[in-house]
């Protein structure tokens, strides 16, 4: 029993890691969106192309307006490293996130610099072809390649050695290079020896990554729907981030030498393409990790909420409905899929393998029909249009989403009802009577005032003094307690949750797209 209970708690503390480790991605992540808006309208609006097909376009100053959207989207995809060392590292840090921050910055250009010195030293400094050997330019230091990967890794050692440090005391007479003055210094001089180690570990570890990417191409279609099927299968416990963005941002999704520089990882390869006026087809590795996304995200989950509408009781359908319709916009539109998904996620898992299922299957149909759509970070109206519409279908296929979306939609509509009816699933509208949380306390949401709202929450995580930490990501809180068993999955629910997952102290409460407010309003209210 008690192997049984420290193996439960050994769980428990995984999960917790692994929620904080994917929340802190969650900050970089949040400027892809605006600068992935910026580079789809300025690059697809000032390629040459563009503007034979349409004329009107041809208009100087309009022109020098694109040409400046483009290039202020493009420096954020070139520069993925070190928004993602910075913001591990202030997403970890429990305290004084500004130093934190700011050591990773500084460790990343020491890194790259020693890498730099290194290649020198050794010479193995190319002075072309820089892709052909694995190094590229980096915050204006020639370096290896390490992307995305050189970010996370300078990310996590500025966070370990800024909670060990920032409240470190040294004798007096050095005594102004204490605490959190200390932790930049001991960072710097840290990251010498990760460059070093970077210098000869990293050129072994591209191969191993390169080969990795073949494994995955050599699986074939089969290969697509498992990683389909994964990401859905992740999503109920906010990890998916980390599942995915080794394929986006790394070698891992492939690599592509683009305008004489080495491009890795499927989105970046994806906006460099786009802003590339040579570019006449878009890499396939987009059908095979991104491409999949728009099928389920636009149509297939509106169909289950057809299903779910026209299962429902007849006395609560205008209530399932109202509910249901703002979750099928805001899927449809942005591609945030939580409102619907944890609809249905608690109360009939069954649902839920069947939808991570066609999902898997929705990804592999898009690379069988090459479809190359990219996206920012989801895969709604929004970015379909941008990504795909706009950059024509001779270089996306984008015609072939309606087309498998349309009969996506009713594979979705007329299983989910068949199972819904048949094991007399408790979906939306169709709860038992006597259910102390009924549908209805889901709109509360909107019904509460915020004061109340936010004094229902703390409530429900047992109160100001067991929360440690709260962060939010697009659609959840992510919550660490002191004491699991003092949180109230009840009184969370009547503040308006969609659901609550929860693992030890490890806590996450689904809100939708509204979540960042409720965060501000409940940091305000306990001061962190």
């Amino acid at each position: 029993m008690d192997l049984f209970a420290q193996n439960q708690g050994s769980n428990s503390s995984l999960f917790a890691k692994a929620q904080r480790f994917g929340k802190s991605f969650m900050l970089p992540i949040a400027v892809l969106p605006a600068a992935g808006i910026l580079l789809g309208i300025g690059g697809a609006l000032s390629n040459p192309n563009s503007v034979k097909a349409y004329p009107f376009l041809d208009i100087g100053w309009l022109q020098n307006v694109f040409t400046i959207m483009a290039a202020a989207g493009n420096v954020v995809f070139a520069n993925l490293a070190i928004l993602f060392a910075i913001g591990i590292a202030v997403g970890l840090a429990r305290s004084d996130k500004g130093t934190a921050g700011l050591s990773a910055a500084l460790a990343l250009l020491v890194m790259n610099s020693t890498i730099n010195a290194m290649l020198k030293i050794t010479g193995t400094l190319a002075k072309d072809n820089l892709a052909g050997v694995g190094q590229g330019m980096a915050l204006g230091i020639q370096t290896l390649e390490t992307g995305v990967f050189g970010g996370v890794a300078v990310g996590i050692m500025t966070y370990l050695l800024h909670a060990r440090f920032n409240k470190i005391e040294l004798p007096q007479f050095l005594g102004f290079f204490g605490g959190s003055r200390f932790v930049p210094i001991v960072t710097s001089f840290s990251a010498i020896f990760l460059g070093v180690a970077m210098f000869v570990i990293w050129p072994h570890f591209q191969q191993l990554i390169f080969g990795m990417g073949g494994l995955v191409e050599s699986t074939g279609y089969i290969g697509t729907l498992i990683y389909g099927f994964v990401l859905r299968m992740l999503g109920p416990f906010g990890l998916h981030h980390i599942f995915y963005l080794p394929f986006w941002t790394t070698a891992l999704g492939g690599a592509e030498v683009i305008q004489g520089q080495l491009v890795e990882g499927t989105q970046r390869i994806f906006f460099a393409q786009l802003g590339d006026p040579n570019t006449t087809q878009y890499y396939i590795g987009i059908s095979r990790f991104m491409s999949g996304r728009f099928i389920t995200m636009m149509f297939g989950l509106l169909g289950a909420c057809l299903a779910m509408y026209h299962t429902a009781k007849p006395e609560k359908k205008k209530l399932v409905g109202g509910l249901l319709l703002s979750a099928g916009l805001t899927s449809f539109l942005t591609g945030i899929t939580e409102p619907i998904e944890f609809s249905f996620l608690f109360v009939a898992p069954m649902l839920y393998v069947l939808h991570a299922f066609f999902d898997g299957c929705a990804f592999m149909l898009a690379h069988i029909l090459q479809i190359t759509v990219g996206q920012t970070f989801s895969g709604g109206c929004i970015d379909l249009i941008l990504f795909g519409i706009l950059q024509g279908a001779d270089k996306t296929n984008w015609i072939y989403i309606p087309m498998v979306g349309i009969p996506w939609f009713f594979l979705y509509y007329f299983s989910f009802k068949y199972l819904i009816l048949k094991f007399d699933f408790k979906t939306l509208g169709r709860e038992d009577e006597d259910e102390v949380v009924e549908a209805a306390d889901i709109q509360k949401v909107a019904g509460h005032k915020d004061a109340e709202r936010t004094e229902l929450i703390i409530n429900g995580l047992g109160g100001r003094a067991n929360i440690v930490e709260l962060d939010c990501c697009a659609t959840r809180l992510r919550v660490t307690v002191k004491d699991g068993s003092k949180v109230s999955e009840r009184m969370l629910k009547e503040s308006g949750c969609r659901g609550v997952l929860q693992s030890g102290t490890g806590v996450q409460v689904i809100y939708g797209p509204q979540v960042t407010v409720i965060k501000n309003e409940l940091e305000e209210v306990l001061s962190f």
